[in-house]
């Protein structure tokens, strides 16, 4: 090959890009298909999976039912829970947790040796697996990676950062990818399937790891893909305020076992804030705890009488946490502020996680199927991730087109990128700007502010490569949805629309046209029906 477009080619039946716990799923769930995997990080070791703590919800106990673990979700949902994929989720719960045992998963049990379950807010049985205490994501990372690594049918790439997805006569046919060293790839693929995990990063205040850039919603918007309720981000109530970047979570796990919200006086307040007090739904916590921030007083979670002299064993990873900042949560309180934790919003998809676009699927925080609707319940992040992770697998077995012709050269995404200390600068601007005027409470002013700044960038800087134009994008497109939403739903709360407007109780569904418009489209065509009033 003698351009300088690409320097290798590679054809697969299947390329699925993020290793988090929907990738792991989807990989080991396709077999005999041949699967490459590719991963930005180490097999194992990035993206939020490994970072969860809380735990999985499955309707596993003997007092509970899949009804009511989907009634749970629901309610929490904001009005727009689809409740077919809610009834899928949580009827194939306890399913996955069996798999999970059987591919060596260690969840924690009781004294009589059954599966130990805890409770977290809204759920009205304890439903929570746990794993070592609060690092139940890390060890399913840890099975489902060593599982991986045996599989014979699944190829690994690893730090493999994917930057535009191929598309020829409306399907996607592939992807191109870049190497740590700069290299170019062509991966090929019948089928491509984004576990590319969510946005965090977008937000200067976030629990997710760096990584985590919105790479596969970005690249899916480039190419057509249809998108939903970009507007909705889960704000977690509780990540230490101890001024790191990450900021270190605070697992919900902590509140249901007891751990209370208190000011700066000892005071407890969510009490007066919500019947189910700490246990409110989070966008509920989160707002009672930005609210007292805004008004320069200090929050903090007290866990020492609902934990104590237990913590390291109880929850080593927050433990641990909390010790690296100088805390010790067994004598003193923890300062705590809402940080950017979920987007419930992403990647348009149907029940086996196929999109708009032929050829592309996708899975777990990536995707958007109405399973948490403005709002996502506590543990059933990981859930999904399994969950939808091995219905993509089931319907790749069953439904792949051909391979076709490699696309020319000339028609492939041509390289990007900015000077390091300009894309540096662009995502540090970003990231402000969103956590800014983007956050827990939201206003028009603000949200068009943040919008004429940053098509300011990009007009400033059209060669930007990487993530930081992943971010960029991203950007736009949740702030040009939350100006679009003109009520407060869930996750998504305006301060100038405070009130919930039943005339808008329904998802919200979007294509990012030719002319970097973002454009408001029906639920069953794509036809526009409004534009979200900026260019995205």
């Amino acid at each position: 090959m003698s351009r300088p477009e690409v320097e290798a080619v590679f054809s697969h039946d299947v390329v699925i890009v993020g290793a988090g716990i929907a990738g792991l799923a989807a990989a080991l769930g396709a077999a005999p298909r041949p699967v490459a995997l590719l991963t930005k990080t180490r097999l194992g070791e990035g993206g939020s999976s490994p970072w969860a703590q809380g735990g999985m919800a499955a309707a596993v106990g003997a007092d509970d039912s899949p009804a009511l673990h989907a009634a749970d979700t629901l309610a929490v949902s904001g009005g727009i829970g689809d409740p077919e994929v809610v009834a899928v989720l949580a009827a194939e719960g306890p399913g996955v947790v069996d798999r999970l045992l059987d591919l060596g998963v260690e969840l924690d049990r009781d004294a009589a040796g059954h599966l130990a379950l805890g409770r977290e807010a809204a759920h009205s049985r304890r439903r929570i697996l746990h794993a070592h205490g609060d690092t139940t994501g890390a060890e399913l990372v840890r099975a489902l990676s060593a599982a991986v690594r045996r599989a014979a049918h699944v190829r690994v790439f690893e730090q493999l950062f994917a930057e535009d997805l191929v598309v020829e006569k409306g399907r996607v046919v592939g992807l191109v990818a870049r190497r740590a060293d700069g290299r170019r790839e062509l991966h090929l693929a019948r089928a491509v399937v984004l576990a590319t995990g969510g946005i965090g990063q977008v937000y200067g205040c976030t629990t997710n790891p760096p990584e985590v850039t919105g790479d596969g919603l970005a690249m899916a918007a480039r190419a057509g893909a249809r998108l939903a309720d970009l507007e909705m981000v889960q704000f977690h109530p509780t990540a230490l305020a101890a001024g790191a970047d990450p900021m270190p979570l605070l697992t919900e796990a902590l509140r249901g076992e007891g751990a209370i919200l208190v000011d700066a006086a000892g005071r407890r307040f969510m009490v007066e804030e919500h019947p189910l007090a700490e246990l409110a739904p989070r966008d509920v916590v989160a707002r009672a705890i930005h609210r007292r921030l805004e008004a320069g007083e200090r929050v903090f979670l007290d866990a020492r009488r609902a934990v104590g002299e237990a913590f390291p064993q109880r929850f080593p990873r927050v433990f641990g946490l909390c010790q690296e900042h100088g805390l010790d949560p067994r004598r003193q309180p923890m300062p705590v502020a809402p940080a950017a934790h979920y987007h419930m919003g992403g990647i348009a998809s149907d029940l086996d996680g196929r999109t708009s676009l032929p050829g592309l699927w996708v899975c777990g925080e990536a995707s958007s199927t109405g399973a948490h609707g403005a709002n996502r319940l506590a543990s059933n992040s990981l859930l999904e991730g399994a969950v939808f992770g091995s219905r993509v697998a089931g319907d790749l077995k069953r439904n792949l087109g051909p391979l076709l012709p490699a696309p020319r050269l000339h028609d492939l995404p041509p390289p990007r990128a900015a000077a390091p200390e300009v894309e540096a600068a662009v995502e540090a601007e970003v990231r402000q700007l969103m956590t800014r005027h983007v956050g827990v409470v939201r206003e028009a002013a603000g949200l068009r502010e943040a919008l004429e700044r940053f098509e300011a960038l990009e007009a400033a800087h059209p060669a930007l490569g990487g993530e930081a134009r992943n971010l960029l994008l991203v950007a736009q497109l949740v702030t040009a949805a939350a100006l679009a939403r003109q009520e407060s739903r869930g996750g998504h709360f305006r301060a100038d629309f405070p009130g919930t407007d039943p005339a808008q109780a329904r998802r919200s569904f979007w294509v990012l046209g030719a002319d970097g418009e973002l454009r408001a489209v029906q639920e069953e065509g794509a036809e526009p029906v409004i534009a979200a009033g900026a260019r995205a």
